[in-house]
């Protein structure tokens, strides 16, 4: 006596689109997908398929799987035990279970095929059926036409029910309760199993169209790094690109050390895996990805060659690192020194502008100089900007200028800076704190102060003149900040005296200065360059 075989049942006279069981979909046919994931579970010998087609009964042999052909049959009711009572009762001869798999399932995998096994096993059941939750309200009809909700309910549910319903993907049965003819399976222990949303069936060509698209989905994981030393802005780009990739599955995973990353990604509705104890790549390779996205800065050779080595294509940002070599592509927007060719990307041209600056109200010439930006990223871990409004607030107070004070969700200085705010007393300081809306702080503002990282490319696309003090020696090495582009780099920040960032700013108040760097500003254009960017992600994803 074997443990388990698989039956699939496939009536040519029972499909709701002509020859569907044997039409391709995603390129493979219904029967032959059905086929293949019985044949991950279970060896030919051991899979039945029951059928009224010639041509299907030809697939089925060529496929080496057993075949049970009867022109006559045809399913007339939901019961699907009871229509196949007979050759389920044959099977009891040979088989203890018997799993039942449709073919007009698709999007059912092997691995469900073995979880559900295993659940059915655990709870020493007479038969597991998959089902789905649906939470609607029902409405009867009446006879003159007119509808009301069935079991009105008080409160503002009205008529709200939570349904289980059959999904019909999988059924399992034990075989022994079939010797009595009278006993219906529904009236043994029956385990359900819940399988979401690969529980689809196709029941039309709306069913097929959508199977279709599913069927060609890929997943694509972005590993993101961000703390208060390296800021946030590799978790603002990959979600920015992320949005983009609207007919793939997308997942992130976020380093050990990245608690920031993972509060800000929880926000959002994308799946969401820290690293554990593991090393990242088994971390990442555990959601099967298709394509992983890197923006950790740089990749060891170790990581990157076990992502490589199961197959997974990659991205990186802003990699230098050993790993680089082995992605297919590396864009590396933020590093302008180094010449671009058809696998690394450089320089300001791979820029990926947020959404939010595509309309917002760029920023002409004003000679009245009236208002400062102040920003240095998500997380400013050196408190720089207090530092910054130190030196500069006296200058403002006595130019009547008003200062616009920007500071990150991962900014760890809000208590400190909100009390010295109270003691400055200058009613012309605006203190914003993890801003959603970066672009509204900058329309406006005349002139800015800021670190060397992605908020450089946002000033010069809002026309906003600015000096640069990097935070880090990495970010010292960002060389769009330069006068060419419009900005005045003063250079590392715990390498600059006061009185240095006092005179290059006294400089930058000057109307001559501040207009040569807004007319190099004015000449650059960042709008096209996510499309390009993401346009490369997606060829890459599409490669076979």
């Amino acid at each position: 006596m074997q443990e388990r075989c698989i039956v699939i049942p496939a009536i040519k006279k029972n499909a709701v689109i002509p020859d569907q069981l044997v039409k391709r979909l995603a390129g493979v046919t219904l029967m032959d997908r059905a086929i293949n994931t019985a044949r991950s579970v279970l060896p030919g010998q051991h899979i039945v398929v029951l059928t009224d087609s010639q041509e299907i009964s030809l697939i089925a042999e060529r496929a080496r799987v057993r075949v049970h052909y009867r022109k006559e049959l045809r399913f007339t009711g939901l019961d699907i035990v009871a229509q196949m009572r007979g050759l389920l009762a044959d099977l009891a001869r040979e088989y203890r279970h018997c799993l039942i798999l449709r073919a007009s399932c698709p999007l059912l995998t092997w691995v469900d095929v073995e979880d559900a096994w295993k659940h059915y096993r655990h709870t020493r059941a007479d038969g597991l059926v998959t089902v789905r939750k649906l939470r609607q309200r029902l409405w009867s009809l009446r006879d003159e036409g007119y509808g009301g909700l069935l079991d009105p309910a008080e409160g503002s549910h009205v008529g709200e029910k939570t349904l289980v319903v059959e999904s019909r993907a999988l059924l399992i049965v034990r075989l022994e309760r079939l010797a009595d003819a009278s006993a219906p399976l529904a009236h043994g222990r029956i385990v359900p199993w819940f399988l979401g949303d690969r529980a689809m069936e196709i029941l039309g060509y709306q069913d097929w169209w959508i199977c279709e698209h599913l069927l060609a989905q890929r997943h694509v994981v972005f590993v993101v790094a961000g703390w208060p030393a390296i800021g946030m802005g590799h978790v603002y780009r990959a979600l920015m690109l992320a949005h983009e990739i609207t007919s793939h599955k997308v997942s992130f995973v976020c380093t050990r050390q990245s608690e920031l990353a993972v509060e800000r990604l929880a926000e959002k509705d994308y799946p969401i895996l820290r690293q554990g104890e593991e090393d990242l790549a088994s971390t990442v390779l555990s959601l099967r990805p298709d394509l992983v996205v890197n923006d950790i800065l740089n990749t060891d050779a170790h990581y990157m060659r076990a992502l490589t080595g199961a197959g997974v294509r990659c991205v990186n940002f802003e990699d230098e690192g050993e790993g680089a070599a082995q992605a297919r592509l590396v864009v590396n927007a933020l590093y302008e020194s180094g010449a671009s060719t058809q696998r690394v990307r450089c320089g300001s041209d791979y820029f990926c502008l947020r959404d939010e600056f595509l309309n917002a109200m760029r920023n002409p010439f004003r000679p009245e100089l009236k208002t400062l930006l102040i920003t240095f990223g998500g997380t400013d871990q050196w408190d720089c900007s207090r530092r910054v409004l130190n030196i500069v607030e006296p200058l403002c107070r006595g130019a009547g200028m008003t200062i616009r004070l920007v500071a990150g969700p991962g900014y760890a200085h809000r208590q400190e800076m909100e009390d010295h705010l109270r003691r400055l007393d200058n009613p012309l300081v605006h203190f914003t704190w993890a801003t959603n809306v970066m672009s509204r702080m900058m329309e406006g503002a005349d002139l800015a102060i800021c670190s060397a990282g992605r908020t450089v490319y946002e000033l010069a696309h809002m026309r906003i003149p600015a000096m640069v003090l990097a935070t880090h020696e990495r970010e010292a090495r960002h060389t769009f900040a330069r006068p060419r582009h419009g900005f005045a780099f003063v250079g590392l920040m715990n390498r600059v005296s006061d009185s240095k960032i006092r005179n290059v700013f006294l400089a930058m108040c000057r109307n001559d200065r501040r207009r040569r760097f807004w007319e190099r500003q004015n000449s650059l254009d960042f709008t096209p360059n996510k499309a390009r960017v993401v346009g490369m992600i997606q060829d890459i994803l599409q490669e076979q």
